[in-house]
């Protein structure tokens, strides 16, 4: 298993090799690499999955995805999870 130390102050973008098929409860994402299956069961989280790219970090996704300063904590390890299975990945910036 792959270690992946996720800091929400850095760039992150969904992997190339998975895909995000929207449901009524979320999504369910698939990494074709390791074809692993996962769900995101907030539509939310899959909003902040789906803007990661579009935004410098992390936690500026977070932030324009609306996920209040209480919630924060439990996307953030929501998002380390996706971290650590590979489906997201650290984004090189310019």
């Amino acid at each position: 298993m792959t270690v992946v130390d996720f800091d929400a102050d850095l760039a992150w973008q969904r992997a190339r090799s998975v895909a995000l098929r929207p449901e009524p409860f979320g999504a369910l994402v698939y990494h074709f690499g390791t074809r692993k299956l996962s769900f995101l069961k907030s539509k939310t989280l899959v909003a902040v999955v789906e803007s990661l790219a579009d935004h410098p970090t992390a936690a500026a996704a977070l932030t324009a995805c609306g996920v209040s300063d209480a919630q924060r904590p439990a996307y953030v390890k929501a998002l380390a999870d996706l971290a650590r299975s590979q489906m997201i990945q650290a984004r090189e910036t310019a």
